[in-house]
């Protein structure tokens, strides 16, 4: 009962799609443990946003993958009740003259050339979008009406059913305490709940993901990284019709969406609060950093001068120096794969990532290559750094 073919550690939304397709693909016994509950981490905490918008083109190709999957949810799971809760709104991105503007135009081909539609609007058109937003000062504004916005949890949950209707066995309160391994060879981990043998291990560990390197001393370059988001309550509705909206002119490189009715959710997208360990507890929100971003929407939404504070929230990133994830196999430990580092992307990303790295752990081709996601890149310096600078729009 203790052994299995694959063990997946962590049942977010990351390991709860790794685990589903690795069933769809043909796995025959599947172990997902994860400490709490499904969904129950930093995936909980994610603001939703969908966007095939990026600066690096391997992102590009990962997010229009995912895409595909969420604008079909319940269709690709085979479950008619499964959900992501997908709000199609599009996604309006627009910078200023300045540093930005270049790599927002290179970006916005990048997409073209995958195929994706792509938009360049004028000010007026753009305020057609949003109206309670102001565009005078853009002078380049992109719109990606296929994007929008859905709910984490509810793609964990949905993922994970699936995979339970497909054999997978998840247990939740069982936390990893160990890697077993023999001469370089994974060979199963040891729990909180005992010992559970398989030849192949995949991590999803998020922020937890230094534990690969006590495991086994393989260096894992992640840190946890504290990012709060607000929802303010404005005097004019922030429709769920309209787009989630990038602002490359902000000193924060703002990023908002609809919350209901007057209500909109901004964060920041740029570094946050560098944890000396890893924490996806609720941390402080002082109403400094609030009157700063306050500011700053009110600068691109005048309406929003007058916006109360309705609720906010802190969430976890797990960081690599190129805010690009880990992906794949690692050097030195047959048997070992890893997904880690999203900076801000893995909820975007999560239906592409549990394609690729099943598909990598059961020898099939890859729907895109792993190898620019490679550990080795930050000893090579091959960084996946996106043209907008480090950042969660990467």
């Amino acid at each position: 009962m203790n052994h299995f073919d694959v063990i997946v550690i962590g049942a977010g939304v990351i390991g709860s799609s790794v685990a589903y397709h690795l069933a769809r693909f043909g796995a025959r016994s599947v172990l997902v443990l994860d400490r709490t509950q499904v969904g129950a981490g930093t995936t909980s905490q994610s603001s939703g946003i969908l966007r095939t918008h990026y600066s690096v083109i391997e992102n590009v190709e990962l997010a229009l993958a995912s895409w595909q999957v969420f604008k079909n949810f319940a269709g690709y799971l085979e479950d008619e009740e499964a959900s992501a809760g997908l709000v199609k709104c599009g996604y309006l991105i627009a910078s200023p003259d300045g540093p930005k503007l270049d790599a927002l135009r290179s970006a916005l081909q990048g997409q073209r050339d995958k195929g994706i539609t792509v938009q360049e609007l004028d000010a007026a058109q753009a305020g057609g979008l949003l109206p309670i937003a102001r565009f005078d000062d853009a002078a380049l504004i992109g719109f990606e009406p296929e994007a929008g916005f859905a709910d984490a949890y509810l793609t964990a949950t949905g993922f994970a059913r699936a995979a339970r209707r497909l054999g997978v066995k998840i247990v939740e309160g069982v936390e990893v305490q160990r890697l077993l391994h023999d001469q370089g060879r994974v060979t199963g981990v040891e729990t909180s709940a005992g010992t559970f043998h398989a030849g192949t291990v995949i991590s999803t560990q998020n922020i937890w993901a230094r534990d690969i390197e006590r495991w086994t001393g393989i260096p894992s370059p992640v840190a946890a990284e504290r990012h709060t988001v607000l929802a303010l309550e404005g005097p004019q509705p922030y429709t769920f019709q309209m787009p989630v909206y990038k602002d490359l002119g902000s000193p924060g490189m703002l990023y908002c969406r609809s919350y209901g009715g007057t209500q909109m959710l901004v964060s920041e997208g740029i570094s946050g609060e560098t944890l000396p360990a890893p924490d996806n507890q609720q941390g402080p929100v002082s109403m400094d950093y609030v009157a700063e971003v306050g500011a700053q929407v009110a600068e691109r939404f005048p309406s929003y001068e007058t916006a109360g504070l309705a609720s906010s929230w802190t969430g976890v990133y797990d960081v690599t120096p190129d805010w690009n994830p880990v992906l794949g196999r690692l050097p030195g430990m047959q048997g070992l794969l890893v997904g880690y580092g999203f900076s801000g992307h893995g909820f975007k990303l999560s239906p592409g990532i549990g394609r690729v790295l099943a598909q990598e752990a059961l020898g099939l081709q890859t729907d895109v290559p792993l190898a620019p996601y490679a550990l080795d890149r930050f000893a090579r310096g091959s960084l996946l750094t996106g043209r907008y600078g480090v950042g969660a729009v990467s």
